[in-house]
């Protein structure tokens, strides 16, 4: 499969094999529809700027969009931990798989 935008063609061959889970298969439906209204959020937030909506009014919906994105990583945290770490600790693999997640806890939280 060939992927292209303006700056570079690549392809799927080149490219790393995604991961699959279904850890958060139960909350799945609920993530879409927070994420939906997230895109929602975003779009609202670029017609501000494009009508040159008051800074404060602008950063208030940052926030909220701020907010909500946590909410979501919060779920697929909870989610990760209980599925998959569960799972590779109950296989003899849990040193990697909490490794992994305590890198995503230190870089979400730094951000």
């Amino acid at each position: 499969m060939l992927y292209t935008t303006k700056e570079y063609t690549t392809t799927r061959l080149y490219m790393p094999t995604p991961r699959m889970s279904k850890s958060y298969a139960p909350d799945k439906y609920s993530l879409v529809g927070r994420l939906n209204k997230m895109e929602g959020q975003v779009r609202g937030i670029r017609r501000m700027v494009e009508e040159d909506r008051y800074c404060v009014d602008v950063l208030q919906q940052i926030a909220s969009l701020r907010s909500a994105a946590d909410a979501v990583a919060g779920i697929l945290l909870e989610d990760h931990i209980r599925g998959c770490v569960a799972h590779g600790i109950r296989s003899g693999e849990g040193d990697a798989h909490i490794g992994e997640v305590m890198e995503v806890i230190r870089r979400y939280v730094r951000s």
